[in-house]
């Protein structure tokens, strides 16, 4: 048998035997409570904001990201544009089926939205975790690159969850933003290799960048590999869409060490990708059913499409 056979066959009996983790990610969009902090740029979704948001709202985009967490069914799953810890545990409330541990920073973005990774601890075991900072060149504040270290059948796993600067203010002047993002996570991992060439090294986020864009690119240079990559160029296929463009944004990067048929084994990467979490008719048929379009409330899920992969344990 083949390589790539035992691969699949692994696969499929991991479903039979119940021994994988899964791991995902989803830019939930914009989840916000109803305070107005006076220290970030979040007052457009506070009560009595331009976005006219009230407790009924507020609820229904609870109740909506639940469902995306139903059905991505992650036992790890990191998260972006959330505001705080407050958020995280209501939405944990709202999703009955897990009860997560929630890993959260503050971070110094000026939005006050930040990285989280939530957890089943009964299956994923937390042995540290930290918020990496990021200075961009310019000096001005950004979201950390969230950093989780955790044991899964006995082997280690390093997870890095990430939301590289956006396009906001122009593509040109955002490039350098993700380069210098791209550089700090680059230097991490080439650390942990320093350490450990085998080490299992799961990066995920929303990049703000296609796998083949040059500074995801750079995560190549410490032999990282996105597992998006071989999806693009498929019609339809994607976790974003801009002008009626297909974007990988939202990604799944994996080091060698969950490539070597030894240890942990990364599956093969999966866009939750449900006709219901689309735009089904008008002129944005086929985007992400997003919950706002500026401010007017549409009562979707978000602009992002959820990814995940499942991790088998090969080792004997």
């Amino acid at each position: 048998m083949n390589v790539k056979n035992f691969i699949t066959l692994l696969y499929l009996l991991s479903f039979v035997w119940g021994q994988s983790l899964r791991v995902g990610f989803w830019n939930v969009e914009n989840l916000f409570d109803l305070e107005d902090d006076p220290t970030t740029r979040d007052e457009e979704f506070a009560l009595g904001g331009r976005k006219n948001v009230t407790q009924e709202i507020y609820d229904l985009k609870l109740k909506n990201c639940s469902y995306v967490l139903a059905d991505l069914n992650a036992d790890v799953l990191g998260l972006c544009e959330v505001e705080n810890y407050f958020v995280l545990d209501e939405l944990n409330n709202a999703y009955a089926d897990r009860d997560y541990k929630i890993i959260h920073y503050d971070s110094p973005d000026s939005r006050g939205i930040d990285n989280a990774l939530l957890y089943d601890q009964n299956v994923f075991n937390v042995l540290e975790s930290s918020p990496i900072k990021n200075n961009l060149p310019s000096g001005k504040p950004t979201r950390d690159i969230l950093y989780v270290k955790g044991e899964y059948g006995g082997h280690i796993l390093h997870i890095f969850v990430n939301h590289w600067p956006s396009n906001y203010g122009g593509k040109e002047k955002a490039i350098p933003k993700r380069r210098a993002t791209a550089r700090l996570l680059a230097n991490e991992v080439s650390t942990l290799l320093s350490e450990d060439p085998a080490a299992e090294i799961l990066l995920m986020g929303d990049f703000n960048e296609d796998p083949t864009d040059d500074n995801v690119q750079i995560l190549k240079s410490v032999n990282m590999t996105s597992m998006m990559e071989p999806m693009m160029g498929q019609p339809k296929i994607g976790t974003y869409v801009y002008k009626g463009v297909d974007y990988f944004l939202d990604q799944i990067i994996i080091s060698n060490g969950l490539n070597d048929n030894k240890g942990l084994i990364a599956g093969k990467a999966q866009i939750l990708d449900k006709p219901f979490y689309r735009q089904q008719e008008g002129n944005y048929a086929h985007y992400p059913f997003r919950f706002w379009a500026g401010n007017r409330l549409l009562g979707g899920y978000s602009d992002h499409l959820a990814v995940y992969v499942d991790i088998l344990n090969v080792a004997p």
